[in-house]
């Protein structure tokens, strides 16, 4: 493959890769405690070229763009205020605990409701659990006490999807709860708008720049053809 080819080629699945993780961003900008997600991207390396006649050194040539491992940003989102008694918010680290289909799940989603059966749930309808792993009961008033929800530390959480983590619950969270208000996504919607467009623009360089080199080696190619048929 030509090098130059090479180059633009990872430089645009590295945009692609983050334009996929912006879309998702902004689709979950007023997610409570939802986490913005990022892939870091470095030079995979450079190779120094020299002249296969001579053996004089031509310069250094980027080999492209690498894609780092993905990484969640857990900073704590805005704390804002709601009133509404099933809400809550944790203020510094920790996860509320969830029981779902398949087992024990993680989330700083803390927008709970009722159920039939008179249990706090998440929005999905999953049981939220106390410190002691147990349902949640919502009493006749439909307060529930901040002291009644379990708050788990759980190192290197990875994100599953609908806003839930897995991982082992392991050591004391640090943050604490507060009734009545909602910890706010971690995204900035302007933001996160603009570095689309950006990225948006670098994909589009890449291509251009696929499309010249193209067009030289067709150039190169036709050339070279018409040259063998005049000898």
């Amino acid at each position: 493959m030509d090098l130059g080819l090479f180059i633009a080629a990872t430089g645009m699945v590295a945009e692609q890769v983050r334009q996929d993780q912006l879309a998702n961003d902004l689709a979950n900008a007023s997610t409570p405690g939802y986490k913005p997600d990022e892939s870091p991207q470095y030079n995979f390396g450079e190779v120094l070229m020299a002249n296969t006649l001579d053996g004089a050194q031509v310069g250094n040539v980027d080999l492209g763009v690498a894609v780092g491992k993905t990484y969640t940003d857990m900073n704590t989102g805005t704390v804002q205020e709601t009133g509404e008694p099933l809400d809550f918010a944790i203020v510094g680290h920790g996860f509320f605990a969830v029981k779902t289909a398949a087992g024990v799940r993680y989330t700083r989603d803390g927008q709970f409701t009722a159920s039939a059966q008179g249990l706090l749930t998440d929005g999905e309808g999953n049981p939220v659990l106390s410190q002691a792993g147990a349902p949640v009961k919502v009493p006749a008033s439909g307060r529930v006490e901040a002291t009644a929800l379990g708050i788990f530390e759980v190192p290197n959480a990875a994100k599953q999807g609908e806003n839930l983590y897995t991982g082992t619950a392991k050591g004391k969270p640090t943050g604490s709860i507060r009734t009545g208000a909602l910890e706010g996504s971690g995204i900035d919607a302007a933001k996160t708008m603009v570095e689309m467009i950006d990225e948006l623009r670098n994909f589009q360089s890449g291509q251009q720049a696929i499309q010249a080199i193209a067009q030289t080696l067709q150039s190169a190619s036709t050339q070279v053809g018409s040259m063998n048929g005049a000898g």
